[in-house]
């Protein structure tokens, strides 16, 4: 329970903080040495469920994508490599402008939280072929 409240906390955080005020790093009392907040107009954070068996198309993000399973088991590929199973409170990173997909196992429903990084390039959809591949 804790991951899922730092994980939430975190994406709407990162969401709704505006840009940087120019107030000096020193003059905040929430930090120690300099720290800068930096603007979120390349950053989208969302919180989707996925029925069992439901996926995203395949896709990628021009600076990466973080998941978190808040609920369920997910299931995720990245191209040319095997489809990796992850549960609650387990998280998983995508690097920049890698081809990927995710979404529920067959036999589990999945609530996910993901943070976008940059411009999301949407491919053709996940064949059955390639959901239920080992």
């Amino acid at each position: 329970m804790t991951r899922i409240i730092i994980a939430c906390s975190f994406a709407v955080l990162l969401v709704a903080s505006a840009r940087w005020t120019g107030r000096a790093a020193q003059d905040d009392p929430h930090f120690t040495g300099h720290s800068d907040a930096l603007d979120n107009k390349d950053l989208s954070a969302s919180r989707r469920s996925f029925d069992s068996g439901a996926r995203s198309a395949w896709h990628r993000h021009s600076k990466g994508e973080g998941l978190f399973v808040e609920e369920g088991r997910a299931r995720v590929q990245r191209k040319g490599e095997p489809v990796k199973e992850f549960g609650a409170g387990q998280t998983d990173y995508t690097p920049p402008n890698v081809a990927h997909w995710h979404g529920a196992t067959p036999d589990r429903r999945l609530v996910q939280v993901a943070l976008s990084f940059g411009e999301i390039k949407w491919m053709d959809k996940v064949t059955d072929a390639e959901y239920y591949a080992k």
